[in-house]
């Protein structure tokens, strides 16, 4: 297994050690956390070989597969992995046993979910990971058992599950085209063999297996209309499990989308897949947009913030290469700003008690570490430089009228306009003014603010430069999605 068996192993490890601890230990938290880090460096190992021109396979018939994509989402997924076990329940010392053992049982048995899923070269063994992130996850949105919280996550299982179970008829519909080709290969639908048979496969089959694919993964990936579990799960979940969820559960969704998206512009050519991802884009960027601007909930404005990029992304890809390329980049760059911002916005609900942005107020004067980096973040997350989103933004927009796409671009340009309004307006509410009586001021563990910050100072960096590797990886990416 090799370098696989590092990026995949430590989060098996942990959620063992804690599932067979009895009762919780603390050490088992830094355990945790310290294979959390074995797998970020695995995860920049794989980079580093597909860099080098080197595409990572492993097991019976290719199983697992690393290329330029699963590399970025690797990275990706065990960037915020370190995040949720350094700063999640399992290294306080009042941190209740009972619930951190839950916490870190299911948190990586879904970090391990999404590393497989987007490792894997089976095209069905995707889909049974995707579909396993539903389980894992959902058993957390309800670590704090309430109405609400069991509301949601009933709520999540169910409408992720028939969206699952759309995928899963547009991926059969695919195979059984695949087999009729009597491909000696095609018992073992990997997508390196689909690929390549891809021209053959019949063009009707393939646009339908496509719109259900795409409406199946477009609900795990919070596309509108089928975004209506996102708010309400990312209100009551935890911010370990919101971090992780719009950081990077949306992406691995998105992830299953662009592989498709690949086989379908080698079958039909791009036309037919790009149109279908512009209207979903744009109308998830509108319906972002507008409730960003009647938001009341800071958690749910965020998970808005999610479905509003989430859309921006999918009008990316259907710009051609330099789309691809500045929607791979936001994706990158989204991951740090939304884990960022949870983890924040759990700091903010522990102080206040409370997610109404009309009763936050003076969070610069009562939590000047969070006020500060929550400004950044919100500035970040609309757009503005000297973030990275402003680059990938501004690279996805040039992307559209180099191709002649400006009113596309300006319908795109207002909505993120409208967004980038309501979103700061709400943040202004929450950083001036004074405090609430009864909310303390200063920070409590302080040190939890430095993996914070070492994020919005990475997106600083991606703001002013893309570093040559992360170019190349673009580059390749681009060359394996297509047109």
């Amino acid at each position: 297994m090799g370098i696989f068996g590092f990026l995949l192993g430590p989060p098996l490890l942990a959620a063992s050690l804690a599932l067979v601890t009895v009762p919780y230990r603390r050490a088992i938290g830094w355990v945790n956390a310290a294979l959390s880090l074995i797998s970020l460096a695995a995860a920049g190992a794989l980079g580093a070989q597909v860099l080098a021109g080197k595409v990572v396979v492993a097991g019976w018939q290719d199983l697992l597969r690393a290329d330029a994509l699963s590399a970025l989402l690797a990275a990706c997924v065990s960037v915020v992995t370190v995040l949720a076990a350094w700063l999640g329940p399992g290294l306080g010392p009042h941190d209740e046993p009972r619930r951190t053992r839950r916490f870190q049982i299911f948190i990586n048995l879904f970090a391990f979910t999404m590393l497989f899923a987007v490792t894997t070269n089976n095209v069905g063994l995707m889909w049974v990971a995707i579909e396993a992130t539903t389980i894992t996850s959902a058993m957390l949105i309800a670590l704090d058992v309430t109405k609400a919280s069991v509301e949601a996550s009933w709520k999540y299982v169910l409408l992720g599950s028939v969206g699952i179970a759309l995928a899963f008829a547009g991926t059969v519909l695919a195979y059984f085209d695949f087999v009729g080709l009597a491909d000696p290969q095609g018992a073992v639908l990997n997508w390196t063999v689909l690929r390549a048979a891809a021209p053959a496969l019949h063009p009707e089959v393939v646009e339908l297996a496509f719109v259900f694919i795409l409406v199946g993964y477009g609900t795990k990936a919070g596309l509108a209309p089928m975004h209506t579990w996102l708010p309400d799960a990312h209100a009551e979940a935890p911010a370990p499990l919101s971090a992780m969820m719009s950081g990077v559960l949306l992406a691995v969704a998105l992830y299953a989308i662009v592989r498709w998206k690949a086989v379908v512009s080698a079958a039909v050519g791009p036309t037919f897949p790009n149109r279908l991802l512009v209207i979903l884009g744009l109308l998830s960027l509108t319906i972002a947009a507008f409730s960003l601007v009647m938001q009341r909930n800071y958690k749910r404005m965020l998970a808005y913030s999610s479905i509003e990029h989430m859309g921006l992304m999918c009008v990316g890809l259907a710009l051609g290469p330099a789309g691809t390329m500045a929607a791979m980049l936001h994706l990158m760059n989204h991951t740090l700003a939304k884990a960022t911002m949870f983890f924040l916005a759990g700091r903010v609900l522990y102080r206040y008690q409370t997610a109404d942005i009309a009763r936050v107020s003076g969070l610069l004067q009562a939590m000047p570490g969070t006020g500060w980096l929550f400004l950044a973040g919100a500035l970040a997350l609309v757009g503005l430089p000297p973030f990275g989103l402003f680059i990938s933004e501004f690279a996805l927009l040039r992307a559209g009228f180099a191709i002649g796409r400006p009113w596309l671009m300006g319908i795109v340009l207002a909505l993120l306009t409208v967004a980038c309004v309501g979103f700061v307006a709400h943040a202004n509410r929450m950083l001036y003014g004074t405090p609430p009586a009864g909310v303390a001021s200063g920070e409590e563990a302080s040190w939890r603010l430095v993996p914070l910050a070492l994020c919005m100072g990475v997106l600083v960096v991606l703001g002013l430069i893309v570093p040559p590797p992360v170019a190349s990886l673009l580059v390749q990416i681009a060359e394996i999605v297509g047109p």
